[in-house]
């Protein structure tokens, strides 16, 4: 009886991985996933993604014409919430640059806090970014889920303040909404 050396077994197993990565490549490229379908399935299986803000967000970004299945659509989801996490940074410094001037540490500590949560969150979705795109999708998921906690904890620290006064509130809530909707394409896409 002749035993089946562990090489042949491994590398028979790369095989059939990447025969069966080739295949879902060109279905993918052979049935492309529209962003209609794509935001449908996501607002259908992740509670934080609205089929609305989904559709009309990704189709505006001229960047959606490059995306031909879910995986491109997770990659794009991610690459808007980064750009949403980079513009709120800037926004939150500048405005604390702004207020410096008044000298109100309450603020300036709610202001460094949201600084260093979009900071963090930025970091996250660059690092998820880099695993979907090796397509290390549990790895993505995790970072992706880890930065979603950015807006909330930003609007938390302006809690007790002056109704309406928390001043990134739109940037704040349009972050989120993008960071869900990565979520949902990239678990879609797992």
């Amino acid at each position: 009886m002749r035993s089946t050396s562990p090489v042949c077994i491994l590398g028979l197993a790369v095989a059939v991985f990447m025969a069966a990565h080739a295949a879902a490549q060109e279905e993918s490229c052979a049935n492309p996933v529209t962003v209609s379908v794509a935001c449908r399935g996501a607002s259908d299986t992740h509670h934080g993604v609205d089929y609305d803000h989904c559709v009309r967000s990704l189709s505006t970004d001229p960047r959606s014409g490059d995306a031909a299945g879910i995986h491109d659509w997770a990659i794009l989801a991610t690459k808007l919430a980064i750009d949403h996490a980079a513009s709120t940074e800037s926004k939150i410094s500048d405005l604390a640059e702004l207020e410096s001037m008044e000298s109100d540490p309450t603020k300036s500590a709610r202001y460094e806090h949201c600084l260093e949560r979009y900071g963090g969150a930025a970091d996250l979705l660059r690092d998820a970014l880099d695993n979907l795109q090796a397509g290390v999708y549990g790895k993505a998921l995790e970072q992706l889920m880890a930065s979603l906690g950015a807006s909330e904890s930003c609007e938390n620290a302006w809690k007790g303040a002056d109704k309406g006064s928390v001043p990134v509130a739109a940037h704040d809530r349009e972050y989120g909404r993008m960071a869900h909707i990565a979520v949902g394409f990239t678990h879609a896409a797992a």
